[in-house]
């Protein structure tokens, strides 16, 4: 523990000035103009593979594809094969003028270093670099690689890249850093993510707009009607309305109060929605929100009925769901609470199921010991997460042998995909730290 402890220490400024040099890199996968970048980063992060003896290649489900790189480091003869799952893509950084430093210039303040892609999920390549780097030739297990480059454009190539790659792929444990930790100072293991059902719904009242003084009181516009399917999809406590969908129970853990106001944003004064414990209600139970609305804006708003509103439903199912019977509970509690003979057209705009790990056995065992050792004695959490990575299904579902551990980087103030991501250098020692015991645990 000593020895590795100190080799950790000792390749940390290495580390640091090459994750620097990743964030730099506007590997933006949602911007086509910003494609030759993410070739860049798929590049430079093969390199980086490479310099520590793996084998790499970049790789793509067909011509024209987002770049993955994949590779393999062989360990000792019967050694575990361990996978090592990342991505190098990043969320777009929208208006600089909501962040304090540049967005694509790593700086640090007060012990975090800025910058997007520094936490999400950049980090999450770096500790794995961190760890090979560690053990330089004498690796306790057999390495592989994947580090996606489309995963914040909802990894749509995955599925066709692990089928085709799957003997190159196929490992005993495979260890995600793409999650977070329960706090600083607080390790965790994500066992369970909600899914995702995202639906746009439109109501037609009209066949086209019409004067609000001749025609109203008789003829319901659009809006109105739209908001009244809207108001049926929560009960007077805000639990979701909808019937037939799932839910369970969560890990028993306490967040604070202070937490949740302090990392959630509330406005003050504002009350919580839904019933059960916090968690319970961020990690294992659905949720529904309004995320967008197609409506006249009201500035410039004429004395017309408005024929047609269109809102998009996010749905989060629990854990021990399916996207299937989510949608299907959904479009039937929509249609039975459409009043006034209204139209409801549908549009799906995307989904992805929801995950539940057995985290137990010999890999989880390893690496409850390797955090636990990382963080000096302190255990790590079983962590929800009410969002949603999909992919991690799909890991599950292509290797159904193998234990998947989903570790990361981040912690309740990383604000990734938010201005002024961050990452804090203290834990992500630790995060590194945790990955090379791990491999010596599993070895």
């Amino acid at each position: 523990m000593t020895d590795i402890r100190a080799q950790v220490q000792a390749v940390l400024p290495g580390i640091r000035t090459d994750l620097e040099d990743l964030v730099r890199i506007q590997s933006v996968s949602a911007d086509p103009e910003r494609l030759s970048e993410v070739e860049v980063s798929a590049q430079r992060t093969a390199d980086l593979f490479a310099a520590e003896g793996v084998e790499v290649e970049i790789v793509r489900a067909y011509d024209g594809a987002p770049p993955a790189v994949i590779g393999e480091k062989k360990g000792p003869e019967g050694a575990p094969t361990v996978l090592l799952y990342a991505h190098h893509d990043v969320q777009p950084e929208n208006d600089h003028a909501d962040w304090d430093s540049p967005p694509w210039e790593p700086t640090e303040r007060d012990g975090r270093l800025y910058g997007r892609g520094a936490a999400d999920d950049k980090a999450g390549i770096m500790a794995h670099v961190g760890a090979l780097r560690v053990y330089g030739d004498d690796l306790p297990v057999t390495v592989r690689l994947f580090i996606e480059g489309e995963e914040e454009v909802g990894s749509d190539t995955l599925v066709e890249l692990l089928e085709k790659y799957q003997q190159r792929l196929e490992a005993d444990v495979i260890v995600i850093a793409d999650s977070g930790n329960w706090d600083i100072g607080v390790p965790a293991l994500t066992t369970s993510l909600r899914g995702l059902v995202r639906v746009d719904v439109e109501v037609r009242t009209l066949t086209h707009a019409v004067h609000s003084g001749m025609w109203g009181g008789l003829v319901p516009d659009a809006l109105m009607t739209l908001a009244r399917v809207i108001s049926t999809l929560h009960d007077d406590n805000g639990d979701v309305a909808v019937a037939g969908l799932h839910s369970g129970p969560a890990a028993d853990v306490e967040y604070p109060e202070e937490r949740l106001r302090a990392e959630s944003g509330a406005a003050p004064g504002i009350e919580w929605i839904g019933t059960g414990s916090s968690v319970e209600r961020l990690w294992t139970k659905p949720s529904l929100s309004i995320t967008g609305l197609d409506a006249p804006k009201v500035a410039g708003a004429s004395n017309t009925l408005v024929p047609a509103a269109k809102a998009r439903i996010s749905m989060r199912i629990a854990p021990g769901d399916t996207t299937e019977n989510a949608l299907a509970c959904l479009l039937r509690h929509l249609e039975a609470n459409v009043p006034w003979g209204a139209t409801l057209t549908h549009t799906v705009v995307d989904t992805g199921e929801a995950t539940q790990i057995d985290a137990t056995g010999p890999a989880y065992d390893a690496a409850r010991a390797a955090f636990t050792e990382a963080w000096d004695g302190t255990e790590p959490v079983d962590m929800g997460v009410g969002g949603s990575i999909p992919f991690i299904a799909e890991f599950l579902e292509a290797f159904p042998q193998a234990s998947v551990l989903v570790t990361g980087v981040e912690d309740p103030d990383t604000r990734a995909h938010g201005a002024n991501e961050g990452l804090h250098l203290a834990e992500f020692e630790k995060v590194v730290l945790a990955e090379a015991l791990l491999l010596r645990n599993l070895g």
